[in-house]
């Protein structure tokens, strides 16, 4: 019975530590599908912008205040007005494509309309981000599968928890992969509508 316990108990670790592994692949999924541009101001757009300050790079989200007043325009408000270059900067480098209006003392982000080839662009983009994903998460599966084969072969669990771990682990894979493929077609209708 104890020996029953250990094996279910270990199975049951290497299936929470895979399916941990694949939320935190959602979370980037869905970090990296909020920072594309799709026609409407969103302060994420920025997050992955790094600005030289103060020795090293910080986000933006870190320098100033990031608002959207409008739903085309985002208005960066740096806390030091000396990193307005220096943000500015970081704009033009970036893959946007935007360029910042800057007054003195704010910058200024117009969004631009999104035409038909630039959303299909976009909507491909979107696709690979969601395949890359889905390939995380079968890379997960994978080395779920190869720990619970190794502890078979080690002794410490029969072939009947081989089959029971691994089709648990199929299941989250399945699941997570569902919850892609939702993400993705969301995105993909806001980017059309737009």
């Amino acid at each position: 019975m104890y020996l029953k316990n250990r094996e279910d108990c270990m199975i049951k670790e290497l299936i929470n530590n895979a399916e941990s592994k694949m939320q935190k692949t959602i979370s980037v999924l869905k970090s990296d599908l909020s920072t594309l541009k799709a026609g409407r101001a969103n302060p994420t757009m920025l997050d992955r912008i790094q600005v030289e300050a103060y020795g090293g790079l910080c986000p933006i989200s870190q320098v100033g205040n990031v608002s959207a007043p409008e739903p085309r325009m985002l208005v960066i408000t740096p806390w030091d007005k000396s990193l307005l270059k220096d943000i500015e900067k970081a704009i033009l480098k970036s893959d946007l494509g935007i360029n910042p209006s800057n007054d003195g003392s704010i910058i200024r982000l117009l969004i631009p309309e999104l035409t038909e080839e630039t959303r299909k662009n976009l909507v491909k983009n979107v696709k690979k981000i969601g395949e890359d994903a889905k390939v995380a998460i079968r890379s997960i599966r994978r080395d779920a599968n190869e720990k619970i084969k190794s502890l078979k072969k080690d002794g410490h669990i029969s072939e009947d928890e081989v089959k029971k771990g691994e089709e648990s682990v199929q299941k989250k894979t399945d699941q997570y992969v569902k919850e892609i493929d939702t993400l993705v077609v969301a995105k993909e209708k806001e980017i059309m509508s737009i």
